[in-house]
């Protein structure tokens, strides 16, 4: 178009060609052309059009700062927090959330049955003595950790060779697990059988444990178990009885691999010699005692005072309580006992060989026979009372005491 004069000149009357005067003479025709554009369009037109542009030009700045600012934002350490999972109030509320929550999830907190603590203290305090007199040595027991682990997690984590015992407790009606190590069990040969002292235990490489060395760590384990049993007998009765010894830990499987457990590691030291028993309890065998085990008790005493048992116990042995003899019980309507009147009489169904209910409140006690002594009417106990079955045997140790005494 701009080539072509005479086409230009049909198209627009009044355009002229331009003189020739480089670019500069172009840019100003062509400025003076929108000019007068504009102002053939009116001045309000102008402005609106030059007001429309500018929003154009500042939404599309927007955008891009708001890409840069997208693309170059850091996050606060509050954000990270909760990424992470590190929510105080979260941890105050017993929460978890986040990558913390994902790491946690193969884990399972002791930590919400305190009595165990209490127990394993009582059992290495009773181990080491009980060790002491079965190997006549200094003997030295004591407790590593307490920590909960998956089975199968544990099972693929012992180093091999090892003797696994497997054992039953007969009240929870449910098995655990004890692990003794090589190093203890060669020490504690040699300590039975003579070995000399300051020497290092020899582990023979390649074989199988032999039939003395077994049955001398079978005795070592008994023992611990016997000491495991008074542990826990302030706190509940239980029987642990050795089931069978295994050196493969496939076949000491005694719940599935992803069940939780506890595992206590004890540290058993002979001067220079000693090793490692851990004894594994899986959440299953424990069940039965959770409720005692969420309690929190001070000392050994596990919260029972044997002292204010005795008093109590002894008082309300000598408490005085007042009996009633009833000869005859009918149940009446109010209106006929509102229509008595003096002289009426009240036939008791009843003969004079007829049973009498010695009852105390509402409660009856027993039953007797009515007679009489001199000017008494008495009543003859036919049988024995009611033995309450919860404080009964607390009145019979205090009955002894007073014997005692």
């Amino acid at each position: 178009m701009a080539d072509d004069p005479e086409l230009n000149q049909e198209m627009d009357p009044d355009w002229s060609e331009p003189e020739a005067g480089g670019e500069d003479f172009e840019e100003d025709d062509l400025a003076a052309a929108w000019g007068a554009a504009l102002e053939e369009q009116g001045a309000g037109n102008a402005e609106d059009m030059a007001a429309h542009w500018a929003a154009i030009i500042d939404e599309s700045d927007a955008d891009v700062e708001n890409s840069k600012r997208g693309a170059d934002r850091v996050l606060n350490q509050e954000e990270i927090d909760n990424l992470l999972g590190f929510n105080i109030e979260g941890q105050i509320a017993g929460e978890q959330s986040g990558i913390r929550a994902l790491i946690n999830s193969a884990m399972v907190s002791y930590e919400r049955l305190p009595m165990l603590e209490i127990v394993f203290d009582r059992l290495v305090r009773l181990s080491t003595t009980s060790l002491r007199n079965f190997t006549s040595d200094n003997v030295e027991v004591s407790l590593d950790s307490i920590r909960s682990v998956r089975f199968g997690e544990y099972l693929n984590s012992i180093p091999l060779p090892a003797i696994l015992a497997v054992f039953k407790a007969e009240e929870w009606d449910n098995f655990g697990l004890v692990t003794v190590e090589s190093s203890l069990i060669y020490s504690m040969i040699d300590v039975l059988l003579g070995g000399g002292r300051g020497v290092p235990a020899i582990r023979v490489e390649g074989r199988p444990y032999t039939t003395i060395e077994t049955n001398l760590v079978r005795r070592m384990i008994e023992i611990v178990l016997e000491d495991a049993e008074q542990a826990f007998q302030p706190l509940s009765e239980v029987t642990l009885n050795l089931e069978r010894l295994e050196t493969n830990p496939r076949f000491a499987a005694i719940a599935r691999p992803a069940n939780a457990a506890i595992l206590v590691e004890f540290r058993i030291d002979m001067e220079d010699r000693g090793g490692r028993v851990e004894i594994l309890l899986p959440y299953a065998t424990i069940e039965p005692i959770r409720e005692l085990l969420l309690q929190m008790f001070m000392g050994e005493r596990f919260g029972r005072d044997p002292i204010w048992e005795g008093h109590l116990a002894t008082e309300i042995n000598a408490a005085e309580v007042e009996v009633d003899a009833v000869l005859f019980e009918r149940e009446l309507p109010i209106s006929q006992i509102m229509d008595l009147h003096v002289g009426e009489t009240l036939i008791f169904d009843v003969g004079p060989d007829d049973p009498v209910t010695i009852k105390c409140g509402d409660i009856n006690l027993s039953e007797g026979w009515m007679g009489r002594v001199d000017d008494w009417i008495s009543v003859r106990v036919a049988r024995g009372l009611r033995k309450p079955r919860t404080t009964m045997a607390i009145f019979e140790n205090a009955m002894h005491e007073e014997t005692d005494k």
